[in-house]
């Protein structure tokens, strides 16, 4: 009996230790977990800096987020922001779905960038996350993860920097505040694929929305319109020639220049 007493009592302090090791380190463990699921849904690097959370409160903080550009843009991070508050409700962290009652994320950086053939960083993102969220079954990495269910979500006080080929420079706009609620509680519950799948689609709609309030017209900025531009002055520079013919120098002068207006 006295070792069988001894033998749970070693089984005791492992599994404590066990516990304390894991909490110890739970904050490493959701930040590594992020940043893997993260970057496989966006097909883009997904960073996070520092991870807070106090399992007394159900109170959490996530800093430093950033989503790099997909390939076929500038190095500028696509999306990042400063912090992100949680608030989960503790009675069903054991259960399925989690409640989340709470997520706000504070001072959101969007930087809405246009190609030449008009496409966007953002269409880009959201199209490799709608892909991956697929008909709502969890990721082949998912395994026995719960659903969740998150009751608000708001972006607020963040910005659009808007990029195109023919701006020399960021046009800054503001971005609208972004409201979700109760995401996940029609069922039992949403994936994270399914969740962000939300997130990326409310996150583009709100950078088109802050373009359009700034009556910024993107076709007017993309290879589409310099196209349009070199056409142009192509054209000008051939009735130049059929004019001028034999002008000399000066004939080539004012043709060099109109050529120049489509570089």
């Amino acid at each position: 009996m006295k070792k069988i007493l001894i033998g749970l009592g070693v089984l005791v302090v492992i599994a404590a230790v066990g516990i304390f090791v894991f909490l110890g380190n739970l904050n490493d463990i959701v930040r590594a977990a992020v940043e893997k699921v993260g970057s496989d849904m966006t097909q883009t690097n997904v960073i996070l800096d520092e991870v807070d959370i106090e399992l007394t409160s159900g109170k959490g903080a996530l800093r430093g987020f950033r989503v790099t550009n997909p390939s076929g843009f500038s190095d500028d991070d696509a999306f990042k922001f400063d912090e992100v508050s949680v608030k989960i409700d503790l009675a069903s962290v054991r259960s399925d779905p989690v409640i989340i009652k709470e997520v706000i994320i504070s001072g959101p950086e969007v930087v809405y960038e246009f190609g030449d053939d008009g496409d966007s960083n953002l269409d880009k993102l959201n199209k490799a996350v709608q892909s991956k969220s697929g008909g709502g079954e969890k990721s082949s990495g998912g395994g026995d993860a719960p659903n969740i269910v998150i009751e608000s979500l708001v972006l607020q006080g963040g910005k659009v920097a808007v990029v195109a080929p023919l701006l020399n420079e960021k046009l800054s706009v503001p971005l609208p505040t972004i409201r979700l609620t109760d995401i996940g509680k029609d069922g039992k519950g949403a994936t994270p694929e399914e969740i962000a799948s939300q997130i990326m689609d409310a996150v583009l709609k709100g950078a088109q929305n802050a373009v359009a309030s700034a009556k910024i017209n993107v076709d007017q900025l993309t290879g589409a319109a310099m196209k349009q531009v070199e056409e142009a002055a192509g054209e000008a520079t051939k009735a130049l020639e059929d004019a001028t013919g034999g002008a000399g120098g000066a004939g080539d002068a004012v043709k060099g220049l109109i050529k120049g207006i489509g570089r």
